[in-house]
């Protein structure tokens, strides 16, 4: 919680809060109600967040944020899950993507054009990767991770339901809310 605090607290920076591109975003972002966990936005928030995870591209991280908070689901969950794929596990789950993606292809016959082959330098040797089986895989593979998330949370609630609340706790307006909604 004190992560979650601090990046809250972040995001609401002086120096950030006057800009006009930035308003419209970060009244998404600081909605307190997607910053406090609950089984349901938590489990929205780890399926966005393994989609995104799964995706090869710069910059899923913020992706997730943005998708989540549009989605009304939790922040830090979603961000959280992104990092499934970091330094250490990106190249060993892009080589299942690959795998994956030709299993789809060859052996269950899905159907996808050919976009080519591309010649990878992995170590001392070079592996030609096929880009269909590859796009394939990991678009599958995100859409079943993201699928399992919420079955894998109401379980996780189920057995521990101390840790992970099933309805969303009341929260305060914040003082701008409040202002706004007595001006009203």
């Amino acid at each position: 919680m004190r992560l979650v605090r601090k990046a809250h607290r972040l995001l609401r920076h002086r120096r950030l809060r006057h800009r006009g591109w930035w308003k419209p975003i970060l009244r998404q972002l600081l909605d307190r109600r997607l910053w406090h966990p609950c089984r349901d936005t938590v489990a929205g928030g780890i399926s966005i967040g393994f989609f995104f995870a799964m995706m090869f591209m710069p910059g899923q991280t913020i992706v997730a944020a943005l998708l989540a908070a549009r989605a009304k689901v939790n922040i830090p969950f979603a961000v959280a899950a992104c990092w499934v794929t970091n330094p250490l596990t990106g190249p060993f789950i892009r080589v299942s993507q690959h795998q994956f993606g030709g299993w789809l292809r060859n052996d269950l016959g899905i159907p996808m054009p050919e976009l080519g082959q591309v010649d990878v330098p992995l170590g001392e040797s070079i592996v030609n990767l096929n880009v269909s089986d590859f796009i394939l895989g990991f678009l599958v593979m995100g859409v079943l991770l993201a699928l399992a998330a919420f079955p894998i949370v109401h379980l996780f609630s189920a057995i521990l339901p101390n840790h992970l609340p099933i309805k969303k706790h009341p929260i305060r307006p914040s003082r701008e809310e409040a202002h706004r909604s007595s001006a009203n």
